[in-house]
């Protein structure tokens, strides 16, 4: 690999997967959504691409990717397993005016934001912005383009309740790099981190 090829940006993430179980469930109630709202101008995420996200980094020059996977790795030594279950639809910043669809994570929010902050901070150590927000764990299911066929895809949602999605076991972080297809984002892992601590 030369130089240029060397130094090429790459867009990464740090994020939790979910259990193949989970990601069905998901799966299933985005398709429900989908079909309820054929219209709504919404660019659907690809089911395998279904993620926690915990610190978005941006484009990342590729060779700080081992620097950036140490830190994520004594993160990870510290840190227990989490036990995670999603459940419930939304939309960010509302229903009324939806960008973001997305699944509610139901157990395990307070374990997931400490190691969200744990990681921010290394992150930032690393010279990378810090969040200026609180974080707020959620999978994406889709993103909305433009306000046609709103009003079924709220219908939707709110006809869908508060679901459960089924409950897992978190045992590692990610670190994964996202190329840009003309069909969407594809999640390609670049490392991956065992939660190994034993909590409290």
């Amino acid at each position: 690999m030369g130089d240029a090829e060397a130094s090429r940006p790459v867009r990464c993430f740090v994020a939790i997967d979910l259990s193949p179980e989970a990601r069905e469930a998901v799966a299933r109630a985005q398709a429900d959504l989908r079909a309820a709202a054929a219209r709504a101008d919404v660019r659907w995420a690809d089911p395998a691409q279904f993620h926690l996200t915990l610190k978005f980094l941006g484009a990342v020059p590729e060779e700080r990717a081992p620097t950036i996977s140490s830190a994520l790795d004594a993160i990870a030594a510290a840190a227990a397993p989490i036990a995670l279950a999603a459940g419930g639809l939304g939309a960010f910043p509302s229903l009324g005016s939806p960008r973001v669809l997305w699944v509610g994570i139901t157990a395990g929010v307070p374990e997931t934001a400490a190691v969200a902050a744990r990681v921010d901070q290394a992150m930032a150590d690393l010279g990378f912005p810090p969040e200026t927000r609180p974080f707020r764990g959620h999978l994406t299911i889709g993103r909305v383009r433009s306000a046609r066929g709103g009003r079924p895809l709220a219908g939707a949602v709110k006809r869908a309740g508060t679901p459960a999605f089924g409950s897992w076991t978190a045992a590692e972080v990610v670190l994964y790099e996202s190329r840009l297809r003309p069909t969407g984002a594809v999640h390609v892992p670049v490392s991956r981190h065992r939660l190994r601590g034993r909590g409290a």
